[in-house]
């Protein structure tokens, strides 16, 4: 039988991982959500490959470079490996439909809530989306999840309260509703659980 690929949890960066500042630009607003770490060490104890997908539309309205975004997730990963946390692989997509200019100013499949990125991390490291979660802090996660077969997980940081105080569907489209990254992590468990301690072998209930 043909092995059906590993679960893996696809997160959100800006608001889910790290403090929303608006469009990061310098590495010292790169600060680190409480839990964040934890979370994501929890996922990676219990065999969930774990994947940043990230809208950074900042580079086609030209406030920062690609080369700024890999310098950022560089950072980020150091930050998170010194509290025993791994990103398994960073997506981030550098376009926008309407601003901006030259080959960045485009409608593309990896800006979320299109789900080229999740589908993209999922070829390169065997993940079966229908085993798998997203984490973000918007409704566009949501849909991004929903579009490439995964759940969705609506966290309360970031923009997600003020995204489920403006849309109730928000709430309704959401496998769950998190506080933040760890709870959202503890409820992936605890659904994991109730199939096996190895997501591999978890199957949707």
């Amino acid at each position: 039988m043909r092995d059906a690929g590993h679960a893996a949890v696809f997160l959100d960066r800006d608001g889910t991982i790290n403090e929303e500042v608006g469009y990061l630009d310098r590495i010292d607003r790169l600060r680190l959500l409480p839990g964040a770490a934890e979370g994501i060490r929890l996922l990676n104890a219990s065999g969930f490959k774990v994947v940043v997908v990230t809208n950074q539309s900042g580079v086609a309205r030209g406030l920062f470079t690609e080369a700024f975004v890999v310098e950022v997730h560089r950072t980020l990963a150091e930050l998170l490996g010194r509290q025993g946390a791994r990103i398994d692989r960073f997506e981030y997509c550098p376009h926008h439909p309407t601003e901006g200019a030259g080959r960045y100013r485009r409608a593309c499949p990896c800006r979320k809530p299109e789900p080229g990125m999740l589908l993209k991390a999922a070829a390169a490291l065997a993940i079966d989306l229908d085993r798998s979660y997203v984490v973000g802090d918007t409704p566009r996660d949501l849909e991004a999840a929903r579009r490439a077969g995964a759940r969705g997980i609506l966290v309360r940081t970031g923009y997600g309260t003020e995204h489920l105080k403006a849309a109730s569907a928000a709430e309704t489209t959401a496998a769950h509703v998190a506080d933040d990254l760890l709870a959202a992590v503890h409820w992936i468990l605890t659904e994991a659980d109730r199939h096996g301690p190895d997501p591999r072998d978890r199957r949707r209930p």
